[in-house]
């Protein structure tokens, strides 16, 4: 990868992306290793589809806006640990890296649903390459997302 991108900078993104579903606040953003330019968006609208994840929309719209971008130099950043059918997805584009903020024990200690099965043993067990996770960029503020989550469903 060329540039040394500023983890920070594209989860504060991702994460007003994930403002816009306060019930299931999973945004993403794909970046540009090379660039540093934000090339997709996806925000986890379930309702409208059960597949329609944050890192499953973002795919698409990567693939619709930029379908001859060489996906190996992306850089794909998400408020929570991928399910394992977004992590099969990220691993069939050839993104080669993700920077996540929450991880699946914390969805799991507020109670939200989940599967578990991290994404890196999910990449662990491909035969055709894998991805390299990076975790923890701005978790507190991923974890408040989601602990909000778990609030508003305790009170209800």
């Amino acid at each position: 990868m060329g540039k040394v991108l500023d983890h920070e900078r594209f989860m504060r993104r991702a994460i007003e992306v994930a403002r816009g579903n306060p019930d299931a606040p999973f945004g993403c953003v794909i970046a540009s290793g090379e660039t540093g330019e934000i090339l997709a968006e996806g925000l986890n609208d379930a309702e409208k589809s059960p597949i329609l994840h944050g890192e499953t929309a973002a795919v698409m719209d990567l693939l619709e806006k930029r379908p001859d971008v060489d996906h190996s130099g992306l850089v794909l950043y998400t408020t929570a640990e991928p399910c394992p059918m977004c992590s099969g997805a990220i691993l069939w584009s050839g993104i080669p890296q993700i920077v996540l903020g929450t991880r699946i024990e914390t969805l799991k200690g507020f109670g939200l649903p989940h599967i578990d099965l991290p994404g890196e043993e999910v990449s662990g067990r491909c035969s055709f390459g894998g991805f390299e996770v990076t975790y923890g960029v701005l978790e507190k503020d991923c974890d408040a997302l989601f602990e909000e989550v778990a609030r508003r469903a305790v009170g209800s």
